[in-house]
């Protein structure tokens, strides 16, 4: 799979700007191949799955091809359902970030038409919309087609599905003659190649051939979470099963670097790797991850080619990735040499259909699985230490430990049991007297937060024109903790509470009873947990 990256296709500048800002790096399959053709004004039929990055691949040229001194309407994209066409239209928005002028309009049933009315009459350069409300503002003469130099028919076999073809065909049959008609299908029925036929001049065809993937013999996992409770499911996997090394893939440079500040700050050896990193940074990054001084590398697609370290114990898709392939590969880092290995993947929401397209893809299976609670964090940790204990039995001499126990039993009032008992809990450590004994420890009892959080409560809320953000910012700015830190933020009217970690709350406490948030003083406490 050879990689592309942004930087090689003829992209206008603030369109690369806004490409890069989002943090990718490297261009899909599909945006490598359908990017520089539609670029040059050809018809195109276009054989992508959902969530190959096929939005980009159209969106790119879409928004190269805008004139923004025109506030005519200059590119229309349809969309099965309206759930795709807002998902369209906030991509394009997102790549027209640094594109001045360029106004982008969802339209689909369900939502007033008067507003759409009076966007369409403002000036809008870009209309995605669904083949039915497109329509209707065909027969109140909304839109006009006359300034139209692209159209793009998104999930073509969806819309043939839903029974859009005579409205797609009466939607091209409008157009200009002279305009580039864009298609894109995951499967290409005789219907698809009649309308590409018919309403299309000499269309290239793109395809990105899937190949057969075998899926090498790894556990394969998955949790459904949502975005902001991901980094504590981690921190939980990575306690429970405590990976030698651990290799965690994101999709985006900005998020290796928010992940790897966050996880340092929870006390793991991490490290990352992306495309912005520099020869040397590389070597330095690997050479740590391959001596184990760097125990969880998080890395990019890009950036994680070449890695080829044998004892990966688990891969975590923190991010699932743009392309079936993707998920291939970076599973395959793991279970190598015969060892056995394990993957786990992060779905958000409908992120589980893409998943499911990996498992039909790849042929393999991924089972569900409830997020770990504390509980069984500390009954796996206990189990794997047991494991090891059952191995130094077997095969060490412990007859001068013996001795030793037996003396401490018999002059003590305690049972060889308890002192395994003991043993068992300083090794997991969670000793609460080695906690005790940190001179930031402070036992706030039950204040009904994460757990290793204490939840704060401050005497400020949004009567008094308070935004979370403030309430972050004093924080991190007045105790120098890291902001990314800071747990779940509450804001009531007159009132908030913050997650903080417990290592730092008597600080925070501290600190925060002296400063101000919006200029007034303020009180804070732990929270009381009834």
């Amino acid at each position: 799979m050879e990689t592309i990256r942004f930087e090689e296709l003829e992209i206008a500048e603030p369109i690369l700007k806004a490409i890069l800002e989002m943090g990718f790096e490297q261009a899909s399959p599909i945006q490598a191949k359908a990017i520089p053709a539609v670029l040059t004004g050809q018809d195109i039929v276009g054989q992508a799955q959902t969530g190959t990055g096929k939005t980009a691949a159209f969106g790119i040229p879409l928004l190269q091809s805008i004139d923004t001194k025109s506030k005519n309407l200059q590119a229309v994209v349809l969309c099965p359902t309206r759930e795709l066409a807002i998902q369209v239209a906030e991509e394009i928005r997102k790549l027209a970030k640094f594109l001045h002028g360029i106004k982008v309009l969802p339209i689909y049933g369900g939502q007033e038409i008067s507003k759409q009315i009076r966007s369409l009459k403002a000036g809008t350069q870009v209309v995605i919309g669904t083949p039915g409300r497109v329509m209707d503002h065909m027969r109140r003469k909304t839109v006009k087609f006359d300034h139209v130099k692209m159209i793009v028919l998104d999930e073509a076999d969806e819309m043939l599905n839903m029974g859009f073809r005579e409205d797609i065909e009466t939607i091209l049959k409008e157009m200009p003659e002279e305009r580039q008609t864009v298609l894109f299908s995951a499967t290409m029925p005789k219907p698809i190649m009649d309308i590409a036929r018919t309403y299309q001049k000499d269309a290239t065809v793109i395809k990105v051939v899937k190949k057969e993937l075998t899926v090498p013999k790894i556990e394969q996992y998955y949790y459904e979470v949502k975005p902001k409770n991901k980094e504590e499911v981690l921190s939980r996997l990575l306690d429970m099963y405590d990976p030698k090394l651990s290799l965690v893939f994101c999709n985006t440079k900005r998020q290796v670097d928010e992940l790897v500040t966050a996880l340092q700050g929870r006390g793991y050896f991490a490290d990352g790797l992306h495309g912005d990193l520099k020869q040397q940074q590389r070597d330095r990054v690997m050479n740590g991850f391959r001596n184990g001084k760097t125990e969880i590398l998080v890395a990019t697609d890009v950036a994680a080619r070449g890695i080829d370290v044998d004892d990966v114990e688990a891969v975590f898709n923190y991010d699932i990735p743009q392309d079936d392939e993707y998920y291939v590969h970076r599973i395959g880092r793991t279970g190598r040499a015969g060892r056995t290995g394990r993957a786990f993947t992060f779905v958000v929401g409908k992120e589980v259909y893409k998943l499911k397209d990996i498992q039909r893809y790849c042929k393999t299976k991924i089972i569900a699985q409830p997020i770990p609670s504390i509980n069984d964090v500390a009954s796996t940790k206990a189990e794997k230490l047991l494991d090891k204990i059952n191995n130094v039995i077997e095969n060490e001499d412990l007859s001068k430990m013996i001795d030793i126990i037996e003396e401490r039993v018999n002059r003590e009032d305690y049972t060889s049991l308890d002192v395994a008992a003991a043993f068992l809990k300083l090794s997991m450590g969670e000793s609460e007297q080695i906690e005790q004994n940190n001179p930031n420890y402070e036992d706030f009892g039950n204040t009904g937060a994460e757990a290793g959080m204490v939840r704060l409560f401050i005497n400020i809320g949004k009567k008094q024109n308070a935004r979370p953000g403030d309430i972050l910012g004093a924080i991190a700015g007045e105790t120098g903790m890291p902001g990314k830190l800071i747990g779940s933020i509450d804001m009531y009217d007159k009132y908030t509470f913050v997650e903080v970690p417990r290592e730092y709350a008597s600080d925070v406490i501290r600190v925060m009873g002296e400063a101000k948030i919006k200029g007034k003083s303020i009180n804070i406490e732990p929270a009381n947990q009834k």
